[in-house]
């Protein structure tokens, strides 16, 4: 099928990666433009976009597909279908409209749960025992279209964002191949207008950790936000970051250090096992504790 894939980071490339590998034909890859980056700030290509080069495949990375011109420069490349997953710009009804047959999304939910911008974060944050991906028709709604496939997997107890990241990627790579080779018998699933939860992007702001929530909450919190933005705290007066988690047995004042890393919360408690000092590389908690003096509370 002669395809346009449109997306931008890491969690894109393994589906660019898989329809390439089963053979269609990738007409053109639209990206988010290079953005300035690291230290030096210097303009660093997309994910999507170093893979796409590395594949030999034509990049475009329009500002904005608003504009007529976009448009049509779009529709002249003559796509059957657009594959969309994670790409950062909102699809005009024009560019949904020009291949044969429509855009497709992978999306790292069970819908109509979690639709929008971050929802491995929010699965995790919330304590959802499961997510999984779908491959859904796109229209002009936010994340409202009807579902083709969907297939789900369990968060593990322990499991970051990171890690969910990587493995939903994975599936969502399988499933587009699997919904292209069997797209003209696929039946269309209008997605239930009950059980509708929004995904907000996640904001700097609500990272810091409340030690006064209960320790399933503060633990879904750190493993939500791992690795970025990151959870913190202040220890020994140190902003930190916390990466990894686990509720642990033990009661005391919200912020108080039982033992170790382990911090008392609301009710019950949780233990940190990995975390990150600013300037420095993640470590293991046990590893941090040689340097760090947490003293009888964290903040």
């Amino acid at each position: 099928m002669r395809i346009v894939f449109m997306g931008t980071p890491a969690f894109s490339v393994p589906a660019l990666d898989a329809l390439f590998e089963a053979g269609h034909e990738i007409a053109a890859v639209y990206t988010q433009p290079p953005r300035p980056a690291g230290r030096g700030k210097r303009e660093r290509a997309s994910p999507v976009q170093a893979r796409a080069e590395e594949l030999g495949l034509s990049v475009r990375h329009p500002v904005s597909l608003k504009g007529a011109e976009a448009q049509q420069d779009f529709a002249a490349l003559g796509a059957e279908l657009a594959v969309v997953v994670a790409y950062g710009l909102i699809l005009p009804q024009a560019v949904l409209d020009a291949p044969k047959n429509g855009c497709l999304n992978i999306h790292a939910s069970l819908l109509p749960r979690w639709r929008g911008a971050a929802p491995i974060h929010r699965a995790i944050m919330a304590g959802d025992s499961q997510s999984g991906v779908c491959i859904m028709q796109m229209e002009a709604g936010l994340d409202t279209g009807p579902v083709l496939l969907r297939e789900a997997t369990p968060i593990g107890e322990s499991e970051t964002t990171g890690e969910l990241h990587d493995r939903l990627s994975e599936i969502g790579a399988r499933l587009i191949v699997e919904a292209l080779a069997a797209l003209p018998e696929l039946r269309q699933s209008p997605q239930p207008e009950e059980g509708v939860t929004y995904a907000a992007k996640i904001d700097k702001s609500e990272a810091r950790v409340d030690w006064t929530r209960p320790a399933a909450e503060v633990d879904a919190h750190i493993r939500g936000l791992s690795p970025a933005p990151g959870a913190w705290c202040e220890i020994g007066g140190e902003r930190v970051k916390l990466l990894g988690s686990t509720v642990a047995d033990g009661e005391g004042e919200p912020g108080q250090v039982l033992e170790g890393l382990t911090v008392a919360c609301g009710t019950g408690a949780v233990r940190i096992t990995r975390l990150q000092r600013a300037g420095k590389k993640p470590v293991e908690a046990t590893q941090a504790l040689q340097a760090l003096d947490p003293g009888p509370f964290v903040q």
